[in-house]
């Protein structure tokens, strides 16, 4: 019976340094989506860099709405930078830019619907990798903290 025992226990504490593993293995990988995600967020500063240093927005495209546009990116890059040093503390902030890059991506497909109907062929490629960034991040986005119970007395 005690060896019945132990081998349960010895299998129950392998269970839990597997299960510890797989924890570590999945931060480690949204602290590196995180990051790429970010960086690839701040990037945009340069195509907007160069639409208000050349005043592309207003000469060539005839609208003030893209310069806005870009500027989002930005701030949501160094964001989730800050949030790849400790995942589970920045949930919120992970969560926001999941639901933002996919809510960008159905605005995103409906345009291109749209466009398609009119007889201007445009790409889908961007709508699917914004869709799946958000997917992503959703996909990792860390676990709720536990409530604590408050003390007996």
């Amino acid at each position: 019976m005690s060896l019945q025992i132990f081998a349960f226990a010895r299998v129950c504490a392998g269970d839990k340094i597997r299960s510890h593993e797989v924890i570590m293995k999945r931060e480690r990988l949204t602290r590196i989506v995180l990051v790429i995600v970010g960086l690839l967020n701040l990037a945009i500063i340069y195509p907007l860099f160069l639409d208000l240093r050349n005043s592309s927005w207003l000469v060539e495209q005839k609208g003030e709405v893209e310069p806005m546009f870009l500027s989002f990116f930005i701030p949501v890059g160094v964001f989730l930078i800050i949030a790849a040093r400790r995942p589970s503390e920045h949930r919120s902030m992970i969560a926001l830019a999941a639901w933002w890059n996919i809510s960008h991506g159905l605005v995103m497909a409906i345009q291109s619907v749209e466009a398609w109907t009119h007889g201007v062929h445009r790409n889908f490629a961007d709508v699917i990798v914004v869709l799946m960034v958000g997917g992503v991040l959703l996909a990792l986005l860390p676990a709720k903290p536990k409530a604590v119970e408050p003390a007996l007395a």
